[in-house]
């Protein structure tokens, strides 16, 4: 079986990109290793420290390896990690990709943070991935009334490609998440924000131009955070600009509180777990196909 950098290759030569869903319950995790399935493609799980923390850094290695076992493409990465212990714990564990996240931090100090997560995590395990973030976008999938303050919103603010090529040469990073007009979590034009079923969000505008120019600079594979809310059309445009991985969370959340919503209110006097969330798992397996499909150009 192919690793996860072999298909990230294989994405940058075919002009597609794999999907990167983040999961903290098992409905979440079943969804996603469903979809990939049926569609035959690779997906990368994230953790974030806060998911690892609840779920178990090592109990979500065992079932990622569970499903490798299965020879499935699936493949764990401790998304936005901000510790070099935490980096330690990953490593070690066997995750396949850890995403190092010093974005908030002035340039010269997330230099020096992520070259020293890198050497960590390479001397524990040479053929794990490193992921470095230029340009901060926000710390939250969720949905958002303003955007994140500090976040990188305005073309002056995104990712410059001397600052990137800079970046990857000192730190020796596999793997970079620009800040290109993307930001984490969903914006609502609405007041309501409990009743999720009603949320429509302002799709972010990415700006390809900058995409292509830190592609150019840089030539290691991009990675885009904060993908719930963006158009189809920008997708396929950063795409064929030079992203191979896309991140979706807010929209998986979303879903899971929809499908609960919906599940409960359809089974009102229904107690076992088995019976009420198969709605859920099916209506962010319907989310995780759309991504997927769109992704691997299907």
């Amino acid at each position: 079986m192919k690793n996860l950098k072999q298909l990230i290759e294989e994405a940058e030569k075919k002009k597609i990109a794999i999907g990167h869903f983040n999961v903290s319950t098992l409905e979440q995790l079943k969804a996603i290793v469903e979809a990939a399935r049926n569609l035959k493609v690779a997906v990368i799980i994230g953790v974030s420290e806060g998911e690892r923390d609840f779920i178990g850094a090592r109990q979500i290695t065992s079932l990622i390896q569970s499903f490798k076992k299965e020879k499935l493409s699936i493949f764990l990465n401790a998304d936005h990690t901000h510790s070099l212990e935490k980096v330690k714990e990953a490593a070690r564990l066997g995750f396949d990709a850890i995403l190092f996240d010093a974005a908030k931090l002035p340039f010269k100090e997330n230099i020096s943070l992520t070259k020293q997560a890198v050497k960590i995590a390479k001397s524990i395990n040479k053929n794990i991935l490193v992921e470095g973030e230029l340009g901060y976008i926000g710390d939250f999938s969720q949905i958002l009334k303003s955007l994140p303050k500090k976040a990188a919103i305005e073309e002056k603010n995104f990712t410059k490609p001397d600052e990137a090529k800079l970046f990857v040469e000192q730190t020796g990073v596999d793997l970079l998440a620009p800040a290109v007009g993307n930001i984490h979590g969903i914006l609502t034009s609405t007041k309501n924000n409990i009743d999720f079923a009603e949320v429509k969000a302002e799709n972010p505008r990415l700006d390809i131009k900058r995409i292509k120019e830190i592609k150019r600079a840089i030539r290691i594979p991009l990675v885009l955070h904060g993908g719930s809310g963006i158009g189809d059309k920008d997708f396929l445009a950063a795409i064929d600009a030079g992203i191979s991985i896309i991140h979706i969370s807010t929209e998986i959340r979303l879903a899971w509180r929809r499908g609960l919503k919906e599940s409960l209110a359809h089974h009102r006097n229904e107690l076992a777990p088995y019976k009420i969330l198969p709605s859920v798992i099916n209506e962010i397996k319907k989310i995780v196909i759309k991504r997927l499909k769109l992704f691997n150009k299907i």
